[in-house]
């Protein structure tokens, strides 16, 4: 018989991170399940997470300190995260012979670090409960039909109990592609959401759900790189450094006309230098609060390369280095007080010649050399897209959705997961906890 002759009882449309997992709970349970992948193979997105090595979750058990990192969606979650939550997906992948291992900040990576890993464990635990897959094979149209549902609130003239009325539901009976119709009794929607396009989250499921009712709020890249103007930024590209502070100051303007920039955050952590701007993890997290700025007016940032040491302090050390190589040129031994692989490209922001002799830098000019590694001048043009985004909010509203069962309120066979939920939380590993957890629940109960 073929595949388009059957009917499923549960269909999943994506086979990332949250359809495989939904796809292999319900057939665990003994469900006729097909997947469909518009990709040439399932988990395209899975192999480059986390730099090619996965974060698979973040190791916080404490599930109230876990979903604090969720933001306002954390009320929602309870209920999905006490069905399977980070010690499940630990168990998960022990039963896949991949065991996991815990590295800073808590997050989670699989023994290998080899994101592929992850991606061939998933699909096993899917193969081992019986799923079919369709690959090359995206969907087109969603096909619905209206169905009556007795109404057992509603009462008759007479006060009775009879159940008299009948209200309308949609619900979705076969998916239209480019190899045919398929049935099924339910559908799993984990097409993701539209960060790393090239890998098939072009928001796809973003366009149905919306033809098919649901609210879906505009998705903005969040967890994503920074863009910048500075030469000097990008003269760095590749050098990555651990723990610098960065404030970001917001451009206002007063009455008289003149440009006031004020402290609107600070954070400190690790900054990625980049041929564009600047990524890593603390940029990274901060991009949300970054681009809220944004539509303010102009944001510039300030990176302390020294945030453990004051100004004068630091004055003391420059002032002991340069008596040390006083009879040096300056730009030899400038990188004797910069991070290192920094020298080059903070030198050019000096306002002085730095061929003179160490000996023959004033006191002033010294102090401007302190007072710049404190505040490292940087000018923000905007977000990196969502080409380069490791997240992107965006997605259907939680109120719209049973989030016991994953359940839409408004197709009655429908279940979300994953990367279409409007959830915003930071990298280190609880975008994918959000799609294990997810799709476990909408295949279990699908």
């Amino acid at each position: 018989m073929k595949l388009q002759d059957e009917l499923f009882d549960v269909i999943v449309v994506g086979g990332g991170a949250a359809g495989m997992m939904a796809a292999g709970t319900a057939g665990k349970l003994g469900k006729k399940v097909l997947i469909l992948e518009k990709n040439r193979r399932l988990g395209e997105k899975l192999r480059i997470t986390g730099g090619g090595r996965c974060n698979v979750t973040n190791a916080e058990f404490d599930v109230h300190k876990l979903l604090a990192h969720y933001g306002p969606a954390s009320d929602f979650l309870y209920s999905p995260f006490a069905r399977f939550g980070v010690q499940s997906t630990f168990d998960l992948f022990t039963s896949l012979k991949l065991p996991l291992v815990v590295q800073a900040r808590n997050r989670a990576f699989p023994r290998t670090e080899k994101a592929s890993d992850v991606e061939r464990a998933m699909e096993k635990f899917i193969k081992d409960n019986g799923v079919l897959i369709k690959e090359n094979c995206p969907v087109k149209n969603i096909i619905t039909e209206n169905i009556h549902l007795e109404n057992s609130d509603a009462l008759n003239e007479n006060n009775t109990n009879k159940k008299t009325k009948d209200v309308l539901q949609q619900k979705i009976t076969a998916v239209e592609t480019n190899q045919g119709i398929f049935r099924a009794k339910a559908f799993i929607l984990a097409t993701g959401g539209v960060s790393h396009p090239e890998t098939g989250s072009t928001g796809d499921g973003f366009e149905w759900l919306r033809e098919l009712g649901h609210t879906v709020k505009k998705p903005t890249p969040t967890i994503v790189p920074i863009e910048v103007e500075d030469a000097w930024v990008k003269m760095l590209a590749g050098t990555s450094l651990s723990f610098m502070k960065i404030t970001f100051w917001c451009e206002t303007e007063n009455k008289d006309g003149t440009i006031v920039a004020k402290k609107a955050f600070s954070e400190t952590g690790k900054i990625l230098f980049t041929h564009f701007g600047l990524s890593g993890p603390l940029i990274l997290n901060a991009a949300g609060k970054v681009n809220d700025l944004l539509t303010s007016g102009a944001v510039t940032a300030t990176i302390d390369a020294y945030p453990d040491t004051d100004l004068g302090a630091l004055d003391r050390t420059i002032t002991a280095t340069f008596d040390k190589y006083k009879n040096k040129d300056l730009k030899n031994i400038f990188k004797e007080v910069c991070p290192e692989g920094t020298a080059d490209g903070i030198m050019t922001l000096v306002s002085f010649d730095t061929t003179k002799k160490v000996h023959s830098v004033t006191r002033d000019e010294r102090k401007e050399i302190a007072r710049l590694l404190k505040a490292l001048p940087v000018r923000i043009v905007g977000l990196m897209g969502f080409d380069r985004a490791v997240v992107a909010d965006g997605g259907v509203p939680l109120t719209e959705i049973d989030m016991k069962t994953m359940r839409s309120k408004i197709l009655s066979n429908l279940y979300l997961t994953g990367d279409l939920l409007h959830v915003n939380r930071p990298s280190g590993g609880y975008s994918l906890q959000l799609c294990w957890t997810t799709g476990f629940v909408a295949g279990e109960n699908a």
